[in-house]
């Protein structure tokens, strides 16, 4: 994958992650990881670390290990809880329908964990 498709990749992701009802951009790191939160709570960070796109996701546990053993560029958190979060490296080796699936999944738990009334004021969104 040449260096201007990652990054083309990396910012339809970026604008995936924004079509989210409720998803807003963030910056609480500094300038260099985008924080992406459904009320204040964050389902996706993206940053570069020696070179490369990173994506973090929140992701079910078992479900990590099995995505783990599939992907060599997924690994456990970066900085994160390494049992709630995986680290994609985008580097075309996994196909950009599967990490949108990740992001809706990383979304969903998310979502999930959020009260019945704020659920409710972005399911009106959808």
């Amino acid at each position: 994958m040449t260096i201007e498709r990652k990054i083309m990749v990396s910012k339809d992701l970026f604008a995936y992650c924004l079509t989210k009802p409720g998803a807003v951009e963030d910056y609480p790191f500094g300038p260099d990881v985008i924080v992406i939160k459904v009320a204040a709570k964050i389902f996706a960070l993206l940053s570069r670390r020696n070179g490369q796109d990173n994506l973090s996701l929140k992701c079910d546990p078992g479900y990590s290990e099995i995505l783990r053993e599939q992907y060599p560029s997924i690994t456990p958190g970066y900085h994160l809880n390494k049992h709630h979060w995986n680290t994609l490296i985008i580097d075309g080796s996994i196909p950009e329908r599967e990490i949108r699936e990740l992001i809706d999944h990383s979304y969903d738990l998310v979502y999930k964990s959020l009260p019945r009334r704020m659920r409710a004021r972005y399911q009106a969104e959808w």
